[in-house]
């Protein structure tokens, strides 16, 4: 079984070796990792290849696009059976990848969620629990996961035969991992999550995805957006 680890990066120079030191070590030799970087202004790209070389496969973006369409295309370049979304500036803890696998393994899963640690820029340890301290409730259903995600995608792995379900992402949707966890759930698709935390999800300000506290007004206008995305989806 050949694992694909799918990163975005932008501007995470300080960063991104922290991370890709976690993920490398629990991937074989013929697993891949594939870095899609939105045209990052620092060194990032350059800081990678020189770490890595080879072993981690960079492709960088003719135009600054954003988070969602970095991740749909690192998406799209995998080969691998099981993909794990990854983001630049947190770390996996050492039996992330042994006990996702197992999940897949044992439970027949399709979509595999776990916790995570929250943590500050220095890595204390603000929570042990994501779900809990962002109030997150992973059964709520279609309509309850469009009121508010509690899907992370930093915390997911999928089997490859989810990739058609959920690419192209429908450019009017609010983040991708919303996207997958709605599909798998109108695809009627297999998901098991894990409640342990198997991560540590550092929220330091600086992060790309997930810190802006939005209005009731975008909120409200993303929602329905979304909304428009599933009454629209035919596959």
């Amino acid at each position: 079984m050949r694992l694909s680890v799918c990163m975005a990066t932008y501007n995470g120079a300080e960063f991104v070796v922290r991370q890709l030191d976690t993920v490398l070590k629990q991937l074989g030799p013929d697993d891949e990792v594939i870095v899609v970087d939105d045209r990052s202004k620092d060194n990032t790209v350059q800081l990678i290849k020189d770490t890595y070389g080879s072993r981690v496969q960079v492709t960088v973006n003719d135009q600054n696009v954003g988070a969602i369409k970095s991740f749909e295309k690192a998406i799209s370049l995998a080969q691998g059976d099981i993909l794990f979304l990854c983001d630049q500036d947190d770390l996996w803890e050492d039996e992330k990848v042994k006990t996702v696998l197992k999940a897949f393994e044992e439970q027949g899963a399709e979509l595999v969620l776990h916790d995570a640690y929250v943590v500050d820029g220095k890595l204390d340890i603000i929570h042990p629990s994501w779900n809990d301290y962002n109030h997150n409730n992973i059964n709520q259903g279609i309509v309850g996961n469009i009121l508010k995600n509690a899907y992370t995608g930093a915390f997911m792995a999928f089997k490859r035969e989810i990739v058609p379900l959920i690419l192209p992402f429908p450019a009017s949707i609010e983040m991708h991992d919303q996207w997958i966890a709605l599909v798998c759930m109108m695809k009627k698709k297999k998901v098991v999550f894990i409640n342990r935390p198997l991560m540590k999800y550092v929220r330091h300000g600086g992060n790309v995805t997930g810190m802006k506290k939005r209005s009731l007004t975008a909120q409200l206008k993303g929602r329905l957006r979304m909304i428009s995305s599933i009454a629209g989806y035919k596959r």
